[in-house]
């Protein structure tokens, strides 16, 4: 059965957006060029432009797909928690190529740091949101922090440990700091609002 004009062009927008996603990951934002994608993709330079209509307009198509593919975030806040981790060990065993090209590029072009921008805020609200603390954006916020830490330290510093540990050691280490970020304190030992309430050493 002879492909569809539609699924022809979904197959060439596949092949435009995993070469973009290799190559931005790579090279980063400045040093990639649609001639370059075009090349990596077996695609026309001018069909790329039709497609996406720019540089940057490319680069945002891989980094929403990159949003768009994050876990569902809800349930209790030791699920959050879990569901997090789950995320964090995914991209530990398998390079996260868009996500490493948004955290490259954004070094060094505007365009790209507003997009890591955009995709960070909007991962983060959705972790605040199921969070039920009066404090969840900042609960939120360190979260995240880890999250992008653990990746930058892995694959961009190449932190020696950090780059050889295996990935369900790194998330076993960390799962204490998640659950104490995402869930109730037990006692209130380590609430800062109840820092007044220590008794003097």
């Amino acid at each position: 059965m002879a492909t569809s004009r539609a699924e022809q062009r979904r197959q060439t927008e596949q092949r435009i957006l995993t070469a973009a996603r290799r190559l931005f990951s790579e090279q980063g934002y400045e040093r990639t060029t649609i001639r370059a994608v075009a090349a990596e993709a077996a695609a026309d330079p001018g069909l790329v432009m039709r497609y996406f209509e720019s540089k940057e307009g490319l680069f945002s198509q891989v980094a929403r797909i990159d949003a768009d593919a994050e876990a569902a975030i809800g349930g209790s806040p030791a699920e959050v928690a879990d569901t997090l981790l789950t995320s964090l060990g995914d991209k530990l065993v398998k390079e996260p190529a868009a996500a490493l090209a948004l955290l490259r590029s954004m070094l060094t072009h505007p365009e790209a740091s507003r997009e890591v921008h955009a995709y960070v805020s909007a991962q983060q609200r959705r972790i605040a949101g199921a969070l039920p603390h009066d404090n969840s954006a900042l609960r939120a916020d360190l979260l995240g922090a880890i999250m992008l830490g653990t990746l930058i330290g892995r694959y961009l510093i190449r932190m020696e440990a950090l780059q050889d540990a295996p990935p369900e050691e790194i998330t076993a280490l960390l799962a204490p700091c998640f659950q104490a970020l995402a869930g109730e304190a037990s006692d209130g030992a380590h609430d800062p609002a109840r820092a007044d309430d220590a008794p003097p050493q």
